[in-house]
């Protein structure tokens, strides 16, 4: 996220002697993605970053596909995900591609005995159900229902609940995430006609050195395994940090929707880009005002994108039978549309409480082992009179 952000002590020039109370030297770190061509920040620890204990075995984390071609519409009904004491073992990758990972996760205890960095992609979190703290060595992002968390691929991290009750959709881009740059002017301002805008933005907070040496476990994920390394100083030992480069958050409820006379396109509901793919927010908001319109959206053929839908909440008028957590994959090359009765009943309506969020890849996507075993099998033929 283009906001400079700073907290903490940081020298006053950058690359220059910085002193420990006791006169040794704090150790620079730069921490950024795309090499030195995009966002990055400059991090100064009490200890270097780079004293590793102990390495263990790496074991596979990758996603065992269960169809990787098909052309059927598909239901998930994602909350029959058994919720796992563990967070990443409560981590089930559902529909994935070379560009994307879409899990579900319900986790039901705080990570505290170990820390996580993916080293591959960045993250999205949606948090459908629970609260809690995302932990950083830039500082601390308070999270509820509705907040997506955005983490840069190599930050390190601890998610620390409120409850034991908690839902997770979790996307994994392997490339940045940004915001939408029809968004942005030319300087990385979000512009007026943005549906939100930078004082929306979760920054971290509530920075606490961890100035300890000892042995600290942190599970790092590279090309589908997770390597287990015992660091000898704690991963949150910032004294200072600023720039570019950091975790964020944004909520779903401060999404201001953009509205018409007639029913908009999808794209209007955008909310970040990523490498091949889109995520967009369809959030409570009044209906189109023109007398003959209709709300309901028109059918429309999916040809060089799948098209996905994670239902958080609400009255979908477009659908029947829709639960929350229930994700439907509505696959390029054949058209979908409102279930029958629904273009009807939707004229006259003046607004919508629906709450989902929508991904738009542009290259297929493949169906795991977890994502099969959660099938509504009958779900294509919803559309029948």
């Amino acid at each position: 996220m283009p906001i400079y952000h700073t907290l903490g002590q940081i020298p006053h020039k950058r690359h220059t002697v910085f002193r420990k109370p006791d006169g040794g030297l704090y150790a620079e770190e730069l921490v950024s993605t795309e090499g030195f061509s995009s966002l990055y920040s400059l991090v100064y620890h009490c200890y270097p970053p780079t004293i590793v204990k102990t390495l263990g075995e790496p074991y596979s984390v990758e996603p065992k596909i269960a169809r990787a071609k098909y052309l059927k519409h598909t239901s998930l009904i994602g909350f029959n995900i058994k919720p796992a004491d563990d967070y990443l073992e409560s981590r089930k990758a559902v529909l994935v591609n070379n560009d994307l990972h879409i899990s579900l996760a319900a986790p039901r205890k705080s990570m505290t005995d170990y820390f996580f960095k993916n080293a591959q992609a960045d993250e999205v979190i949606f948090v459908h159900i629970g609260s809690g703290t995302l932990k950083t060595g830039f500082g601390d992002i308070k999270f509820e229902y509705g907040d997506y968390l955005v983490i840069p691929r190599g930050t390190i991290y601890q998610m620390e609940f409120n409850t034991e009750d908690n839902r997770l959709c979790i996307v994994e881009s392997f490339g940045p995430i940004r915001t939408p740059k029809r968004y942005r002017n030319q300087f990385g301002q979000l512009m007026e006609h943005s549906p939100y805008c930078e004082r929306d933005i979760k920054r971290p907070q509530n920075l606490q050195t961890h100035d300890e040496k000892g042995d600290f476990k942190i599970l790092i994920k590279k090309q589908g395994l997770i390597y287990p390394y015992i660091y000898g100083t704690h991963p949150f030992d910032f004294i200072g940090w600023d720039g570019f480069h950091y975790p964020w958050g944004f909520s779903i409820h401060d999404f201001e929707p953009i509205t018409g006379r007639l029913h908009q396109p999808p794209p209007v509901h955008q909310t970040f880009d990523g490498h091949n793919f889109v995520l967009c927010s369809f959030v409570p908001r009044k209906f189109d005002y023109h007398p003959d319109s209709i709300p309901a959206p028109y059918n429309h053929s999916n040809v060089d994108s799948d098209e996905v839908l994670y239902y958080v909440d609400g009255d979908f008028m477009s659908r029947k039978n829709v639960v929350k957590g229930q994700i439907t994959l509505h696959p390029a090359g054949i058209p979908h549309g409102p279930h029958p009765g629904s273009v009807e009943k939707s004229i006259g309506k003046e607004a919508t409480e629906e709450l989902a969020v929508m991904i738009d890849p542009f290259h297929p996507l493949q169906l795991t082992e977890d994502a099969v075993n959660i099938e509504d099998e009958g779900y294509y033929h919803s559309w029948a009179e």
